[in-house]
């Protein structure tokens, strides 16, 4: 996630980690260097004054010039200041007072509001909700049907207007079934203009008062930077926005809407995108969002994706096997769909500490897939009996798959050499070797 700074960040901290004392002359040059580093990212001007000027004041109370670890120490300012930029009231009021809770979500056509849409019904659906969406949009073409086939994906009714009915209409329905149903929270999928204008304000501003809405979410493009920002504060402006929520965060984007946004608007970002498929949607942490910026990675979020892939049986019988070095193509093809369902390779090892210095962006995306096609283009007695793979079964395995004879023979190498080092470890019981004992016996030292 926001891959530039990230980068730019990493090369002010390497070069302030790598003074044993500070003086002021390298401190105003490393707080010059992330001055630089913010304005690259597109954070908006007032917010990179803000950061650095607070920075430059607790490292010069703080006595940093004595420090032993003057460059650590900035880091921990930093984060702190990026920390206190972007908290606030940041957790959805997504069940208030009496049902159905009705969120209203608004946006720039273009934004991925109607996605978003989706994607909030199946995270609230995770959590144990049972939403219902309501196709308001009937201005732009195949909104509806968009919102429908989103709806049967994630497996949540999506109520709409009568034939030639309005937004109104359509909200009046929606409110009407969830009372006869007790479905809640009401997603309201509304219309969304290239531009702001005042009829698209009216019609929002008429669902606001028809539906009470217990949140105004505004979708906004983080790949659009400042301008993200200025169209927020324009709809908060009309609708009063209780939050927002950040799309397209997984692409090139800067940072800057992300770290400017709370700042500008004081609406709070509740929500962020992460990626193209419906899972795809995380509650902001701001804590998490700074880890990741500062190459810290954010560990607690792969276990949550990891968690929600695989339940403790699976995670139980794979230890089992792994132990008995049982393992089979089956078992890796397994490993590989649940990775996917994770997102993709470079996303989840971008959330590792220090990915960004280890080159997560440089991954290979397509070794998975080439190694999944490889493991489909086998037979079900080749998965399970590795062993029998002859030259002439790897040449029909290579054609099958779209790859060649040396793809094929390096997954099989990959997988024996994986075997082999599971089963080391189980006989060594998942204890370190005594080294004692090991530089007495002579032998060399497992690698």
């Amino acid at each position: 996630m926001f891959e530039a700074l990230t980068g730019r960040l990493q090369t002010v901290f390497r070069t302030l980690r790598g003074h044993g004392h500070l003086t002021e002359a390298e401190l105003k040059e490393g707080l010059r260097a992330l001055r630089l580093a913010l304005l690259e990212a597109d954070v908006h001007v007032d917010v990179v004054k803000t950061i650095i000027e607070n920075v430059r004041t607790a490292a010069t109370d703080q006595e940093i010039f004595k420090s032993l670890t003057p460059g650590q120490q900035i880091i921990k300012l930093v984060r702190d200041q990026m920390l206190a930029t972007l908290e606030q009231g940041t957790e959805a009021r997504l069940r208030e007072g009496q049902p159905p809770t009705v969120v209203l979500m608004t946006g720039l056509q273009g934004s991925g509001k109607t996605t978003t849409t989706g994607k909030l019904a199946l995270w609230l659906k995770g959590k144990g909700r049972s939403p219902l969406l309501v196709a308001a949009d009937v201005q732009r073409p195949a909104a509806v049907d968009q919102l429908q086939v989103l709806g049967k994906k994630v497996e949540v009714p999506v109520i709409t207007a009568p034939p030639g009915g309005s937004a109104l209409d359509a909200a009046k329905a929606g409110l009407r079934e969830a009372r006869l149903t007790g479905r809640s929270p009401i997603l309201v999928d509304t219309a969304g203009r290239l531009h702001i204008d005042d009829e698209l304000m009216q019609e929002l501003t008429a669902l606001k008062e028809q539906t009470k809405p217990a949140e105004i979410l505004y979708v906004a493009d983080a790949m659009t930077g400042q301008d993200a920002v200025r169209s927020a504060a324009a709809f908060h402006a009309r609708l009063g926005v209780t939050g927002a929520i950040l799309t397209k965060a997984d692409g090139d984007a800067r940072g800057g809407a992300a770290l400017s946004l709370k700042h500008v608007t004081g609406v709070p970002i509740k929500f962020v995108g992460m990626g193209e498929h419906l899972p795809d949607l995380e509650a902001f942490d701001p804590s998490r969002l700074v880890s990741r910026l500062l190459g810290m990675g954010d560990v607690i979020g792969l276990i949550e994706k990891a968690e929600s892939v695989v339940t403790a049986e699976e995670a139980a019988e794979t230890a089992r096997k792994l132990r008995r070095s049982e393992l089979t193509f089956d078992d890796l093809a397994d490993q590989i769909d649940r990775m996917k369902r994770m997102g993709s390779l470079k996303q989840v090892i971008g959330m590792l500490p220090g990915a960004a210095a280890l080159g997560a962006g440089d991954i290979d995306e397509g070794a998975l897939k080439r190694s999944r096609a490889i493991i489909s283009s086998m037979t079900a007695e080749e998965r399970g009996a590795p062993q029998i793979l002859d030259g002439r079964r790897r040449l029909r395995i290579a054609r099958g798959s779209g790859t060649s004879v040396a793809e094929v023979n390096r997954l099989v190498k990959q997988f024996k050499t994986m075997k082999r080092m599971m089963k080391t470890l189980a006989n060594q019981g998942g204890r370190r070797p005594n080294l004692r004992n090991l530089m007495n016996s002579g032998r060399p030292f497992p690698r």
